[in-house]
């Protein structure tokens, strides 16, 4: 038997179990960012099923397309999205847009060290378009606006869309699918130039968006300590606004470097918010498949199965301990309740929130 079998087969059940819990909660609850979440978990499940399929049956095209579309390309960036969403009434746009536009330069310049034959002026395009869109949310989140997810989610949606197109349309050699010899894992090896620029395009802003995402909401609902002030008022000067605007990711690093002793004392005393060892969780979750899936880019795809596993094994205790996701856990699309969430600990500086730098809900 194929040993990745095991981890792919378990990967693809967990992450539809997940699916389903959170379009449950959707459907009821109807908020953008479970949407978004429970459509990122189907992609995932579908595309380790495409692995678990072909670990135990043998590739084909269809199920290698499939594998490339749901799992290679999608998942990262339906699941960023959805903390776009969970946080659009934030600053975190600012930071969503720094990763699109990074994502957009780092596809171009993979072309340049690749240098992909059929590539074509698609690089050029990618970056035009991601630093476009970077711009237009920032200024949205500039001027406070809730609607800078929209701007992400057209990112998202029109990416898929594409990918969705290309990956139905194009021609592949035989035998129209590609895996490491020597460990069985699907690559992106035949794939065009043009379509494989796509991955970093989605699983950079995706990834970047989860897992920084996570660590700012755990900033958010920790107790703080503010060594380095800033603020991020559009109020102020605009040359004072840019400054505030430059240091922020240092003074952010210091600040929650900081907080971290007054969190430890917090929990041991049982002061602390579920959504700050949830949004650990999830952080982890978003940085192992980050790690595995850039070695598997650049050949390495021993670790590739692993860390899918782990990312939704961490993903899946996160939400589940979120109080922003699972106010009640039960079957889902049932009225079977298993547990009820109970009422939240308030943090010692409650209500104070790091507004004045611009990171809470307003």
């Amino acid at each position: 038997m194929d040993l990745r079998l095991p981890f792919t087969a378990l990967t693809a059940i967990l992450a539809f179990l997940f699916f389903l819990a959170v379009l449950d909660q959707w459907r009821t609850r109807r908020h953008a960012f479970q949407l978004a979440w429970a459509l990122g978990m189907l992609w995932f499940s579908i595309g380790a099923a495409c692995e678990a399929i072909g670990a135990a049956a043998g590739w084909n095209t269809t199920i290698y397309r499939t594998w490339y579309l749901t799992g290679a390309v999608c998942t990262a960036g339906w699941l960023g999205l959805g903390t776009a969403f969970l946080l659009g009434k934030t600053r975190f746009g600012y930071a969503f847009a720094l990763a699109l536009f990074l994502a957009g330069l780092f596809t171009f310049l993979t072309q340049q060290r690749q240098q992909y034959p059929d590539a074509g002026i698609a690089p050029i395009l990618y970056f035009a378009a991601a630093g476009i869109l970077a711009v237009a949310i920032a200024v949205e989140t500039w001027f406070a606006s809730p609607r800078w997810p929209l701007l992400a989610a057209v990112a998202v949606v029109g990416t898929s869309l594409l990918a969705l197109v290309m990956t139905v349309t194009v021609a592949l050699p035989a035998p129209g699918y590609a895996v490491d010899p020597a460990t069985g894992v699907p690559t992106a090896a035949i794939m065009p130039g043009y379509l494989r620029l796509l991955t970093p395009f989605m699983n950079i802003t995706g990834a970047f968006s989860l897992g920084f995402g996570a660590l700012f909401s755990v900033y958010v609902f920790m107790p703080k300590k503010r060594v380095l002030a800033y603020s991020l008022d559009p109020a102020q000067k605009g040359d004072v606004f840019l400054f505030n605007l430059l240091v922020s990711p240092v003074a952010f690093t210091v600040n929650f470097c900081a907080s971290i002793p007054g969190a430890f004392r917090a929990a041991r005393a049982g002061r602390m918010t579920s959504r700050v060892p949830a949004t650990i969780l999830i952080a982890i979750g978003a940085f192992i498949p980050a790690v595995t899936d850039s070695l598997n880019r650049f050949g390495s795809t021993q670790l590739y199965g692993l860390g899918k596993l782990l990312a939704v094994v961490f993903l899946f205790a996160g939400f589940l301990v979120s109080v922003d996701v699972f106010t009640e856990l039960r079957v889902p699309f049932t009225r079977i309740v298993l547990r009820r969430r109970r009422a939240e600990p308030q943090p010692d500086d409650a209500g104070s929130g790091p507004g004045r730098e611009g990171l809470a809900p307003r």
